[in-house]
């Protein structure tokens, strides 16, 4: 790097770059503070730990996640006195089926239902399938809990302790990727263990600003009923985040729990791994707008690595880059064992390379309003709410980009 020119460049990424590492230090810091924080529902002598109201718990279900035996009977051993679980699957031929009757077996003593009936009321298949399950839930108190989590068995009694406090509206969890056993599930908990939980601890510790992780949303049955239930968001794509923000809108708190539930993600392709945050960029955009655009700014590895590709390589640039990328390979490993990941800690040496992928990815959104959602294409609009996809004389080029990406991959 010999020119002006060229060292402009590189102080403006540099610039960029150690804003974004400020940023992630935060995000190091919120984790670390929530982390810190006692759950109210085990903490001894707590007015809270004997609060304990009957919940019904949702867990809408499609194919075979990565461990899902375990995951769905770890719900069927919580130390809790009164609830029913309602697996709710579309059709009898679905293989998810026949694990639930299996667990159904095991567990006559718990007061457990499988609602088998075809939805398509709407876009959303989550939301498809929680429709006709949410009709057969007796509770108050209504828990909708993803496939692919595995809780201990304290889970519903901390979680549950933060709705003693009646402005409480929703209640939601600090999630941690465990058990990656191929690259793209490593590169999943990589990114659910630094940027989602980063980010979900920062925006509510800092700036007091709810995030729903859809994985474990509590509610009362009365707040979901008075936002219009699961059909106001029936072809929305971003469903957690917007029952949070009607919730919100309606002057009920939105807290996070520092109980850390467990994201199974054992066997994932990088196929999936792409495809999965394509989808959930191209959601942060339309909810977000200008707001997503912080996200690449705040990329500190990616940003650290455009004087690498614009400019000549030279012993400053390849430094900062590598300087950056053993920063965020640290704070990452920090998280790591805030969370308890049990991440084996060579696997954090592909952290930065996980985020110039997630860089890369970050584009697609600006260029492309639509996703390929199991089997269906449907644009995605503001808010995330999704209508089908017509084939027209454009649609070439998204069969052409799915063609690319399959071969690619």
């Amino acid at each position: 790097m010999t020119g002006g020119y060229e060292m402009v460049i590189f102080w403006i990424f540099a610039g960029i770059t150690i804003f974004g590492l400020i940023g992630y230090m935060a995000q190091v810091v919120a984790v670390h503070r929530t982390m810190k924080t006692k759950g109210l529902g085990r903490a001894e002598g707590h007015p809270n730990a004997g609060y304990r109201p009957p919940i019904s718990i949702i867990k809408p279900l499609k194919g075979l996640d990565d461990n899902l035996f375990d995951n769905i009977e770890s719900f069927c051993i919580q130390d809790y006195p009164q609830y029913e679980i309602l697996f709710a699957v579309q059709d009898y031929n679905d293989p998810a089926y026949k694990i639930v009757r299996k667990i159904k077996d095991k567990h006559p003593d718990r007061n457990i239902s499988i609602i088998v009936e075809k939805c398509d009321d709407g876009l959303n298949p989550k939301v498809i399938n929680l429709i006709p399950a949410y009709r057969y839930a007796k509770y108050p108190f209504i828990l909708i809990s993803d496939s692919n989590v595995m809780v201990d068995r304290h889970y519903l009694g901390e979680i549950v302790s933060h709705m003693e406090n009646p402005d409480v509206g929703l209640v939601t969890n600090v999630i941690r990727g465990i058990r990656g056993r191929t690259i793209g599930s490593i590169f999943e908990n990589l990114h659910l263990n630094s940027f989602i939980a980063g980010s979900v601890c920062f925006l509510d510790r800092f700036l007091k600003m709810p995030c729903v992780i859809g994985k474990s949303m509590l509610m009362r049955r009365s707040d979901l009923d008075a936002i219009g239930g699961f059909v106001a968001v029936k072809d929305v794509l971003a469903e957690d985040y917007i029952i949070g923000k009607k919730i919100h809108d309606r002057g009920r708190k939105v807290v996070l729990s520092n109980h850390v539930i467990d994201n199974v993600n054992e066997y994932w392709g990088i196929k999936r791994f792409l495809n999965r945050h394509t989808r959930w960029g191209k959601l942060r955009w339309k909810i977000g707008g200008i707001r997503y655009l912080p996200e690449l700014m705040g990329n500190a590895v990616f940003m650290s690595s455009m004087p690498l590709v614009m400019v000549d390589l030279s012993r400053l640039t390849v430094s900062f880059a590598v300087l950056v990328s053993s920063i965020k390979i640290a704070g990452d490993l920090y998280i790591g064992r805030k969370l308890k990941t049990g991440m084996n800690p060579f696997f954090y040496l592909l952290s930065p390379i996980k985020d110039l992928i997630v860089g890369i990815i970050w584009f697609v959104p600006i260029l492309s309003n639509t996703i390929a959602w199991r089997g269906n294409r449907y644009l995605i609009g503001k808010d995330s709410v999704l209508s089908p996809y017509q084939e027209n004389i454009w649609s070439w080029r998204y069969r052409f980009m799915d063609v690319i990406r399959a071969w690619v991959v």
